[in-house]
C-alpha cells in the first residue's frame, strides 16, 4: 500500500533531525519512494515560537497500521523525541497521514490523519509529491485544499533537504 508520512522538527538541528527520520524509515523497511522538499512553517496552535521544518515522504508497505505507528514512534524516540505538552517543541515528529485506503479509528491512531486536510504544512509538501492525491471527503486535491486554507499560517519552500543549511535553532 502507498503510505504517506509527515516529518517535522523545530528543535535543534532541524536538518539533521529530518535526515535521521528518513534514515530511520529506511532502517525500518519503509524506504521512501518519494520525498518532498523541506518547507519552513509557522508554528500554529502553540505558544512556542519555534518555526518548523516539514516534509512528506511516500513509501510502500504491507504493515498493519498499529505496527507502523509503533515503528514511527520508535524512530522518534531514537532521535530524542520526548512527549510532553501537546504541540511542544520537538526534535522529530513523524505522523502517519494515509495508509492506502485503510481507515482506523483507534484511541492511538486515526486514519486518514484527522487534521491533515486542514494543515498547510502537510498539504504543501504532500501536493509536491502526490499532486493527484484527493481528499476522499471533498474530492479536492492536496493543492486545492492548501489553496483553500492559504491564510492558515506562513509556509515557504526551502528546497531539497541536501541544499538546506544545518543550523541549530
Amino acid at each position: 500500500m502507498d503510505c504517506y508520512i509527515a516529518l517535522g522538527s523545530n528543535l535543534g538541528d532541524r536538518k539533521g533531525h529530518l535526515e535521521a527520520g528518513i534514515e530511520g524509515l529506511g532502517l525500518s523497511d519503509l524506504e521512501p519512494v518519494a520525498v518532498s522538499s523541506v518547507w519552513e512553517t509557522e508554528p500554529i496552535a502553540t505558544p512556542f515560537p519555534r518555526w518548523f521544518w516539514n516534509m512528506v515522504v511516500m513509501t510502500r508497505t504491507d504493515r498493519e497500521p498499529l505496527d507502523l505507528l509503533e515503528a514511527l514512534m520508535g524512530i522518534e524516540r531514537c532521535n530524542g523525541r520526548r512527549r510532553g505538552l501537546p504541540n511542544a517543541p520537538r526534535t522529530l515528529d513523524l505522523d502517519l497521514l494515509l495508509l492506502g485506503d485503510v481507515a482506523v479509528d483507534d484511541e492511538r491512531l486515526r486514519l486518514p490523519h484527522p487534521r491533515m486536510w486542514k494543515r498547510r504544512f502537510v498539504l504543501e509538501p504532500l501536493a509536491e509529491i502526490a499532486p493527484t492525491l484527493r481528499n476522499p471527503s471533498t474530492g479536492r486535491t492536496a493543492h486545492q485544499e492548501s489553496a483553500r486554507i492559504a491564510t492558515n499560517g506562513q509556509v515557504r519552500r526551502l528546497g531539497d533537504l541536501a541544499s538546506c543549511p544545518s543550523l541549530p535553532l
